[in-house]
C-alpha cells in the first residue's frame, strides 16, 4: 500500500472494465484520482467503490473524442488538484461497440468512412487530445507518468476490427514517440498491450473460452484474464518504482502474443 501516495492520478475509461480496475487500485495506493467516461452513472459506481475503500476523487463525464471533453477533463483535476503525475489513457471502445454500431469491428472493405473515423477518434484521437494537455503540466513539475492501453491487437494483425487494430497499433508507436521527445523533461510513457480481459468491451467474443480447445488457439493460459490483472502492471509503471521504465510495451496477456 502507499506505491503512489499523494500522487494525482487522471484515469480514462474509469467506468468500467480496466479503467475502473486502475482507478480504485490507483486510489488504494493512495492517489488522489479524477476518473473519466461518457456515462455518469458508471462513473459514480466507480467513485463509489473508491470512497468505500477510503480513497480520495472526483468524477467528470465527457466526451473524450473532442478536444473540448479533453479539456474539461484536465481543467476540472487542475481546479481540484493543481497537478496531474499520472494520466492513464484507458477510455476506448472494442467489440462491444459493434452491437450499437454496426459495421464497426469490421474488415478494410466492409467498414464505411464514418464508422473508421467514428472509432478512431475514440481509440487513438482521445489520447492524443489528453497527452497534449497533459504533459506540459507535467514538463513544468518536471516529471509524470502516461499509461496508454493499447492491445494485443496492437501488435498483431486480424482479420476484422480494421479500424480498432490499426488504432491500437498507433498507440504503441505513439507511446515510443512521446519517451523520445520528453524523456529529458522527467515525463515517462509507457504502453500496456492486454490480452482477452474479462471486460464489457468483449463480451460478444468471450464465449470462446468456454472451448478448450478453441481458448487454446488463443491463449496458452486458455482462459480470460481479470481487470485487475492488468490494474497492477499499470500500478508499477505510475509509481516510482518505474523511474526507469520508459518508452516499454508491456504485454499483459496470459501468453497470447507469443502464439505464432
Amino acid at each position: 500500500m502507499g506505491r503512489l501516495q499523494d500522487k494525482v492520478a487522471i484515469v480514462t475509461g474509469a467506468g468500467s472494465g480496466i479503467g475502473r480496475a486502475c482507478m480504485e487500485l490507483f486510489a488504494r495506493e493512495g492517489a488522489k484520482v479524477v476518473g473519466c467516461s461518457r456515462t455518469q452513472s458508471n462513473l459514480d459506481e466507480t467513485l463509489a467503490n473508491v470512497s468505500r475503500d477510503g480513497g480520495e476523487g472526483i468524477v467528470v463525464a465527457a466526451d473524450l473524442s473532442t478536444p473540448e471533453g479533453s479539456q474539461k477533463l484536465v481543467d476540472a483535476a487542475i481546479a481540484k488538484y493543481g497537478r496531474v503525475d499520472i494520466l492513464l489513457n484507458g477510455a476506448g471502445v472494442g467489440y462491444s461497440w459493434e452491437k450499437t454500431h454496426a459495421g464497426s469491428m469490421g474488415a478494410v472493405t466492409e467498414t464505411t468512412p464514418e464508422l473508421w473515423r467514428e472509432v478512431m477518434a475514440i481509440d487513438l484521437d482521445s489520447i492524443f487530445y489528453m497527452c497534449r494537455l497533459v504533459i506540459p503540466h507535467m514538463k513544468e513539475q518536471g516529471n509524470g507518468s502516461i499509461i496508454n492501453i493499447s492491445s494485443v491487437l496492437g501488435v498483431k494483425g486480424h482479420p476484422d476490427a480494421h479500424a480498432y487494430t490499426t488504432a491500437k497499433g498507433a498507440i504503441v508507436n505513439l507511446t515510443r514517440s512521446l519517451c523520445a521527445a520528453y524523456a529529458l523533461d522527467g515525463v515517462r510513457a509507457n504502453c500496456v498491450c492486454p490480452g482477452f480481459i474479462d471486460t464489457p468491451m468483449i463480451e460478444t467474443h468471450i464465449s470462446m473460452f468456454d472451448d478448450e480447445a478453441v481458448a487454446d488457439r488463443f491463449c496458452p493460459m486458455r482462459r480470460t484474464g481479470t481487470p485487475d490483472e492488468v490494474a497492477y502492471g499499470c500500478v508499477y509503471l505510475a509509481s516510482d518504482e518505474s523511474t526507469y521504465t520508459n518508452g516499454s510495451i508491456i504485454m499483459i496477456d496470459g501468453g497470447t502474443s507469443a502464439r505464432i
